[in-house]
């Protein structure tokens, strides 16, 4: 299997006091077991992963009993296990551990790192071998807890929820763990789960009341919401307890090797296409003859996939030309050794493809006064498109006209792009001009459209300017409409030694990225988490080096330098977004950014410089 598609361990699981001799071969009785490791992604129960996934492999522990219970037979640490098992021909029972409470002293309450088991019953014959499976599930009680808004609104900040099984037990959620998973080790007979909240009304009050979840059981998860009401002229609390939802299987399957499909990552479902996998026996069936097939749901033919062999056994295909946010349904088509018919095994899988958020106003074909009469913005909070309400584009006219109007550096033009016929190539009448200027014979600014919003002037030494907007898509590429009018450089700032030279000519830069950025650590806000300040270059982030780092926040970029002379008439293009495979993330946010002066954060470039773009539109191939 691909190592981007799942973390994989192999291993041919041995029960033995010591290593195998080539005498346990040939015992008449003895007959050999095979155990295949794989670690998918993580879906239904999210943790920090205190322990990595390969540590939670080596560390599990390995029981194995006779199958009428007359007593234990072998056990390992996984990680220890010799690579072949004989045993005698017989029934067994195979018990696995693995996570927290296999250590010596597990945190039976824990934020971090859940507890997994599984069991499974096991023949082995004479004089043969075969694969086992076993899915381990997790075996904690879990907890989630979940404020009403009435709570926020009545008590003061610092409440809390204390939830456990025992004094030693415990775990406390504040309103920023809302919904936060926890992992309690039980014990007993029917364990309990208490509760108690804690917290003070804004009218000095304070609150306490406690609660018990009994016989909670293993592998639920216990969702208590918290809601303060008035009732009668009285305070009354009220606790809703959701025991009806049992645990995801977590992150840890031992599956055998069988023909069939393969699970694929979360991250091989995009908006447009989709990664499938299969495990093929290549000595029952053809490995030249393998395919896939997919159609969308409720359709009645299915499209041919070609299958890429990836190594012995393990074959991939990647479906093309999906629709956002649509069910589809595959399987994997197999031709026995020797026969010509295609056969598929098993019922079809099926997944939903991601959803393919566009860019707001992509266009500009709205614009308001709503900041100032000096010059045009993309939104009015009293727009009747919801769509337009809320600030996505900005630029830095906000700097550059506090001395008039006659300073903008993006403003609208009725300049779009049209055939040899006169006929426009895109909707609407009118694209954005983005234009560099040495504002009022003081400073030098490129013409600049970006996602975000500026910040504040400097002085006139600079600004800052924050870039991104939510956004959780997986765009492929990013498509738009140029045209570009540059000039040779006559304004140098303080720019770094040998990067540029008055003369040399200007290029506009055009730039995507995505990322998980944290706002803490690149400077900028909630919405807007990357804060660049032009007067520090340790500021200024370079998304193709962040996007290198393993703990860079940028997992996919793009980038498009237009030098002077180039698309001077309109122009389409695509930037493709090229994603980081390392960093299998969803982006939380989007940075777009336009200049017509790619050396504009060094105040450096031409002061008539214009770059036009309209239509700008994401890609989800």
């Amino acid at each position: 299997m691909k190592l981007n598609r799942f973390f994989t361990i192999l291993a041919l699981c041995a029960f033995a006091l010591s290593s195998c001799t080539n005498s346990e071969l040939v015992e008449e009785n003895n007959g050999g077991i095979s155990l295949k490791l794989l670690v998918n992604g993580s879906e239904g129960v999210e943790t920090k992963a205190e322990m990595t996934k390969n540590e939670v492999l080596a560390t599990a522990k390995i029981k194995i009993y006779k199958a009428d219970f007359s007593g234990l037979v072998r056990q390992y640490v996984f990680g220890e296990m010799p690579e072949v098992l004989y045993l005698p021909a017989d029934s067994y029972r195979i018990d696995v551990e693995a996570g927290e409470m296999t250590k010596a002293t597990p945190e039976k309450a824990s934020w971090e790192q859940p507890s997994w088991s599984g069991s499974k019953n096991v023949d082995i014959s004479a004089n043969s071998s075969s694969s086992v499976a076993i899915t381990l599930k997790v075996c904690n009680v879990m907890s989630q807890v979940k404020f009403d808004e009435s709570v926020g609104r009545l008590f003061d900040a610092g409440y809390t929820v204390k939830v456990g099984t025992g004094k030693d037990a415990n775990l406390t959620y504040t309103a920023a763990d809302e919904g936060k998973d926890g992992f309690f080790i039980v014990e007993g007979f029917e364990p309990s789960l208490i509760w108690e909240f804690t917290g003070k009304l804004k009218d000095g009050t304070p609150v306490t009341k406690t609660g018990t979840l009994d016989a909670v059981k293993e592998g639920y998860r216990y969702i208590i919401g918290f809601k303060y009401t008035e009732t009668d002229g009285l305070l009354v609390f009220t606790v809703v307890v959701d025991d009806t939802v049992t645990a995801k299987n977590d992150n840890i399957s031992f599956i055998a090797t069988a023909t069939g499909i393969a699970e694929s990552s979360k991250y091989e479902i995009w908006a447009g296409h989709f990664t499938a996998h299969a495990d093929v026996d290549e000595t029952e069936y053809d490995a030249s003859k393998v395919y896939f097939e997919y159609r969308e749901k409720g359709a009645s033919s299915w499209t041919q996939a070609t299958a890429t062999r990836e190594s012995e056994g393990s074959f991939s295909a990647v479906f093309t030309g999906l629709k956002p946010v649509t069910e589809y349904e595959y399987r994997v088509m197999v031709t026995p050794v020797g026969e010509e018919t295609a056969i598929a095994l098993d019922a079809p899988y099926s997944i939903v493809t991601e959803a393919a958020p566009a860019v707001p106003n992509g266009s500009f074909e709205f614009t308001s006064n709503v900041e100032s009469s000096n010059y045009k913005s993309l939104h009015d909070p009293n727009a009747s498109d919801p769509t337009l309400r809320d600030k996505w584009w900005d630029s830095g006219n906000p700097g550059s006209t506090m001395l008039g109007s006659g300073w903008q550096i993006c403003y609208p033009q009725s300049d779009i792009a049209k055939g040899e016929n006169g006929s426009a190539l895109v909707s609407g009448s009118q694209s954005m001009c983005l234009e560099s200027r040495f504002v009022a014979s003081t400073k030098f600014a490129a013409g600049n459209l970006f996602c975000g919003h500026f910040g504040e002037t400097i002085g006139t030494k600079g600004g800052t300017v924050y870039f991104g907007r939510p956004f959780t898509g997986r765009p492929t590429g990013l498509r738009l409409w140029v045209k570009y009018s540059g000039g040779s450089i006559n304004r140098v700032g303080d720019v770094p030694s040998g990067l540029v030279q008055q003369g040399d000519p200007d290029k506009a830069s055009l730039k995507v990225a995505l990322g998980t950025w944290s706002y803490t650590e690149y400077g900028g806000d909630r919405n807007s988490p990357i804060c660049v300040n032009t007067t520090e270059w340790s500021t200024f982030v370079d998304f193709n080096e962040d996007m290198a780092k393993d703990n860079g926040g940028t997992i996919a970029c793009g980038e498009k330098i237009i030098a002077t002379g180039e698309y001077k008439s309109w122009t389409q293009i695509t930037i493709p977004i090229n994603y980081n495979e390392k960093k299998m993330k969803t982006p939380t946010h989007i940075v777009i950014s336009f200049a017509a002066s790619m050396y504009g954060d060094y105040f450096t470039g031409c002061d008539s410089s214009k770059l036009w773009v309209d239509a700008v539109e994401l890609l989800y191939e």
